[in-house]
């Protein structure tokens, strides 16, 4: 049999390859390796984008966590950076994200983290897969979990995200494309807390629409809408908002390499660069390499993946 996970995650057509039955023996099966040894009530941080098969997936992994015997607290439609922060804020031990990022809307996917919001090694999720085979015996009566609704939790991440900066956005104008997805809140609220002034386009989500001609895969109304509000900077984000490209004021795009070169020399160079590092995928241009390399920021590669 094909292994479940991928590089990013289990993704599949919902109600297909990804069914209710299935989320649920996986939130389960999670819960079962992820929670070993520690002497407490497991607790579990699941977050969603805005597809509408995301509702029933959401229900049937908490129910699976639930039955394992943990605490879930469902965040609701949340960027997958933001359940990552909340599952290490919350002190949660393990967590995921039910999306399929930039992928069309039947998909949807499901990806776990460990506690601290770290993505899963290979082999933990083997041993989940395996454990799917032959699921142990699940808590009864004063053992069995809970589900607790916290989407006020986002305020957290928006609050994180803005002690992050280090500069006033006041005087700013963005151009926000949320995809009609998971960031169509979080984004412009961090951005509007920072001083920016913000403009949103595709935040509408209806469950149908994610990544609809929108978002970082398609640009086209984001130049525009730069190019007609005379904006500062234009920000597409995906259907999870874990990835971004950027317009400048000409409508030029700024793609994900030239975006890490801007931040590691700006890095370098007030010295918050860790370890004088950047790790980049096998798929980054090679004209991002040698420009990191001719700055001395030496270049770390990992396999395809936000693993």
């Amino acid at each position: 049999m094909a292994r479940l996970f991928g590089t990013d995650g289990i993704r599949g057509v919902a109600n297909l390859d990804l069914t209710a039955e299935l989320a649920t023996n996986l939130g389960t099966a999670a819960v079962q390796v992820l929670a070993v040894g520690i002497s407490h009530k497991p607790v579990a941080v699941i977050g969603r984008d805005t597809r509408a098969s995301g509702e029933f997936l959401e229900a049937a992994l908490a129910a699976g966590m639930a039955a394992a015997g943990a605490t879930v607290i469902r965040i609701g439609v949340a960027p997958t950076p933001e359940v990552a922060y909340l599952i290490d804020a919350l002190n949660a031990d393990l967590g995921a994200v039910i999306s399929a990022s930039h992928n069309p809307m039947p998909d949807n996917g499901i990806k776990f983290f460990a506690a601290g919001g770290r993505k899963l090694p290979d082999s933990l999720e083997d041993a989940i897969e395996d454990r799917l085979k032959n699921l142990k015996p699940v808590p009864t009566g004063n053992d069995v979990g809970r589900i607790i609704d916290n989407p006020m939790a986002s305020s957290n991440y928006i609050d994180h995200l803005v002690d992050s900066l280090s500069v006033d956005l006041s005087g700013i104008k963005v151009v926000v494309d949320c995809a009609n997805g998971a960031a169509h809140h979080t984004a412009p609220a961090a951005y509007r807390k920072a001083g920016a002034e913000v403009i949103t386009i595709h935040a509408e989500p209806d469950g149908l629409n994610i990544n609809e001609n929108c978002g970082s895969t398609h640009l086209a109304d984001l130049i525009a809408a730069v190019k007609q509000h005379d904006a500062d900077l234009g920000i597409g984000h995906d259907g999870d908002a874990d990835r971004c490209l950027a317009v400048a004021k000409d409508g030029s795009v700024i793609d994900g390499d030239q975006i890490l070169a801007i931040l590691a020399l700006a890095m370098k160079e007030n010295q918050t660069l860790v370890n004088n590092h950047v790790v980049v995928t096998v798929m980054a241009n090679l004209g991002l390499k040698q420009f990191l390399q001719a700055n001395d920021i030496e270049v770390i590669e990992t396999p395809v993946g936000d693993r």
